[in-house]
């Protein structure tokens, strides 16, 4: 998408002329997307289309970039003042009546935080996004903190963040950056970001990036080394806060940001498993942020707050996990299948607690829908039930059609339908392999399949979880169809992983024990009357209440291998002693795999 349709006007402010660029309807909230470096607002381009639906959006070349003019001379230039000076421009000229929402990323981000901690802006914006880019003030008192009470964990942050900083360094160089980007480095960056961080092309970078980044290193010049040695001590922010942070970003680590709260007393966390420059690679998922971030801070209820911030009824160790996940999960669109009952519903409600927006999907459609209205409960800010049978194709490829034209792209797949089968190998029919394969293997298939290319098509990564079995490295004289089901799935879930590492897209096998389910309730025994299957079902739904092993433990298991991209995940100890005597030790596992359980 480019900006080609965009309404252009000229803002003049402290004799340099700023290039604005604006979309959607001006009577809606205005948000203001500041570019970062050596970007221009093109950056922006991708999610401003899809934030247009919703606002009025006003993007803007900083000065020196872009079609903006640059001030001269060069140095004294681009003083965060001055840069203040521009966005107040700008703001006023766009949305003189109403303050706006301010989203930035990098040094647009680095703007941003003077932005909304300056006294004069108060009034002038409604909340900030920032993205890859720290406010400079907060940055050096963080540096003063760990090195006035140094221990070796602290010095260890400062050296590491030292490193990721060294392009800091490069361009407070005098005069070879610029020789730098006017020349070779110019012409080789949109590869280099194509290569390093997977950052597609199209219209950006302009034309115009070795002039943009020659003057961006001003930014550097004329701020970092005056704000790191005397940073203001009254920097706090003055409206709510939306951080989002890359977790492999390159340039920026992590605990950088862990002091904000006492910055940021109205502050929301997300991470996402991405590179620096995520206008590019993830506008999908900022674009979801921003909206409701945007949509609540307007609406100003209790009802409307992201699920990161509404926990007070819950304990603290839950109140800990449920904002963990809430900052990887809160927004994202998670689809589980077999979502009715056990592993499934407990997981899609676990993401529900999370703040995500689940799709529970069951054969059971009644199900589904009671699933899908505990999660609105729990906070999901919006969950559906759908009915599918995982085993037939073209109901999958229907549920995906669906599923992306009514609630968006499928970020996180959860493939868990399953059923049960035991008995001996001899006594079980074609058509009781058929139905376990259709379920338990083809249903896991044809979800990785279809979803699964969905998100290769768009490009901005995502996670599948595959729900196996212990019985899948466990292997057992009464379950030979369930075992090769479950085995086919783990296979299939490490063969995948491999080939779609390199989309960003994890995927994780769940191997969970002995968990208290129903599905016992609905397992078939092979070979015998349907009197001995009753008292089967039922003499195995004991043991597994007895066991009482509950889902709710599997689908904790399940999002915390999406937040680490674990590769199998053995859950329950019966199912971790099964994995590690499987690598060590497969004799003892056969031996006892001869023993034939009394039922």
């Amino acid at each position: 998408m480019s900006l080609e349709g965009a309404r252009e006007r000229r803002v003049r402010t402290g004799g340099i002329e700023l290039c604005v660029a604006e979309l959607g309807d001006e009577t809606r909230p205005t948000v203001v997307l500041v570019h970062g470096y050596p970007d221009s607002k093109e950056v922006w381009s991708e999610v401003a289309s899809r934030l247009s639906a919703s606002f009025h959006v006003v993007l803007y070349d900083v000065r020196g970039h872009g079609g903006s003019t640059a001030p001269l001379p060069l140095r004294g230039g681009f003083t965060l003042e001055k840069l203040t000076d521009d966005f107040l421009a700008v703001a006023d000229a766009v949305s003189p009546d109403r303050p706006v929402h301010l989203v930035g990323h990098d040094w647009g981000s680095v703007q941003g935080w003077e932005f909304v901690t300056v006294e004069r802006t108060r009034g002038r914006v409604a909340s900030f996004t920032s993205m890859s880019g720290p406010s400079l003030d907060h940055f050096g008192h963080w540096i003063k903190q760990r090195l006035n009470r140094p221990t070796p964990r602290r010095v260890g942050q400062v050296l590491g963040q030292g490193a990721k900083s060294w392009y800091v360094y490069a361009l407070h160089t005098p005069a070879l950056p610029e020789l730098a980007w006017r020349g070779p480095l110019g012409r080789r960056w949109p590869k280099i970001l194509q290569r390093m961080e997977k950052v597609p092309g199209g219209d950006y970078p302009t034309a115009s990036l070795p002039s943009d980044a020659a003057h961006g290193a001003w930014l550097y010049r004329d701020n970092v080394r005056a704000r790191l040695r005397r940073p203001r001590p009254d920097a706090h922010a003055h409206v709510p806060v939306q951080l989002i942070t890359p977790t492999g970003d390159a340039y920026l680590s992590e605990r950088l940001y862990d002091d904000l709260g006492q910055w940021a007393p109205r502050l929301v966390r997300h991470t996402l498993p991405a590179k620096h420059w995520v206008p590019r690679t993830r506008p999908d998922q900022l674009a979801v942020w921003i909206t409701d971030f945007v949509n609540a801070r307007d609406a100003d209820t209790e009802s409307a707050r992201p699920a990161a911030i509404r926990s007070r009824s819950l304990s603290q160790a839950k109140q800990r996990r449920h904002r963990t996940s809430a900052e990887r999960f809160g927004g994202r669109l998670v689809l589980v299948t077999g979502a009715a009952s056990g592993i499934g519903r407990a997981t899609a409600l676990a993401f529900a607690e999370a703040g995500a927006r689940v799709v529970a999907v069951d054969v059971d459609a009644a199900g589904a829908g009671r699933t899908a209205a505990k999660a609105r409960q729990l906070g999901s800010p919006e969950a559906w039930g759908e009915p599918a049978d995982v085993g037939d194709e073209q109901a999958m490829e229907k549920l995906a059609g669906r599923v992306a034209a009514d609630y968006g792209m499928v970020d996180v797949l959860v493939n868990n339908a399953g059923i049960g089968l035991a008995g001996s190998f001899f006594d079980t029919t074609d058509e009781d392999w058929r139905r376990m394969l259709d379920v338990n293997l083809w249903g896991v298939i044809h979800g990785c399949r279809i979803f699964g290319r969905q998100m290769v098509e768009r490009g901005q990564g995502g996670h599948i979880v595959n729900i196996a079995s212990a019985a899948a490295f466990q292997p057992s004289r009464t379950l030979s169809a369930y075992a090769t089901s479950k085995a086919g799935v783990l296979m299939l879930s490490e063969c995948l992983r491999a080939e779609l590492a390199g989309q960003d897209i994890g995927v994780s096998a769940i191997c969970p024990g002995i968990v208290n389910t129903n599905i016992t309730a609905t397992t078939r025994f092979a070979g015998v009357s349907d009197e001995e299957q009753r008292r089967r079902r039922q003499k195995s739904s004991r043991l597994y209440e007895r066991r009482n092993y509950p889902p709710e433990k599997v689908a904790d298991a399940v999002l915390r291998a999406v937040v680490r991209n674990e590769a199998v995940v053995p859950v329950t100890p019966e199912a971790r002693g099964a994995r590690f005597l499987s690598r060590v030790a497969p004799g003892t596992l056969r031996a006892m795999a001869r023993w034939e359980p009394r039922l």
